[in-house]
């Protein structure tokens, strides 16, 4: 299954390629944007290999990385969403985002993470889905919130504390969103 395009009021979700490489790694290299996210970026060629690794791996029938894009202007890349194995060894599934911090506080987040839970429920037929979050990261919490997410279990990852959310099919099913 090739991964689908997604449209939102706003956003345009396409599945991310080698042409997203170069403004996947600048945003990347804002402090800001990866404070909360243990990897290579201070390190050029380790982070250009990690983020063209990504973008060249098959994780999967309909799961991967899209690059979210304004629909007023295409040509502006505004971060990306995933849904992977957790990272990307499994077994668990993971939905996850990535905003440039020009788009942070707009809503952009949990408007593009809607159609790819969908996706994950309705298509995939996956059981549950997690978010893998560092506890002081309050803008990726609220997301995970706001989409229904349940409150977390501790975690880690690369050895940092982290905090696990989920949501299973029959809550997605119930409508367990919150706005």
């Amino acid at each position: 299954m090739a991964l689908p395009s997604f449209e939102t009021k706003r956003l345009i979700l396409l599945p991310r390629t080698m042409a997203d490489l170069g403004d996947c790694i600048a945003m990347d290299r804002d402090p800001e944007v990866t404070r909360f996210i243990p990897g290579p970026w201070h390190d050029t060629e380790a982070h250009r290999t990690f983020v063209k690794g990504r973008i060249e791996a098959d994780f999967g029938d309909g799961l991967g990385y899209w690059s979210i894009r304004a629909r007023e202007n295409l040509t502006q890349f505004l971060g990306w969403i995933l849904l992977i194995p957790a990272d990307a060894i499994g077994p668990d599934i993971e939905i996850g985002w990535r905003l440039n911090r020009l788009a942070w506080g707009k809503g952009y987040a949990t408007e593009a993470a809607k159609p790819v839970l969908a996706h994950a429920f309705q298509k995939l037929e996956l059981d549950r889905v997690i978010a893998d979050i560092a506890p002081g990261n309050a803008a990726s919490i609220r997301v995970a919130q706001k989409l229904g997410l349940s409150q977390p279990r501790r975690t880690t990852y690369h050895d940092e504390p982290f905090a696990s959310y989920s949501m299973t099919k029959a809550a997605f099913e119930a409508g367990d969103t919150r706005q």
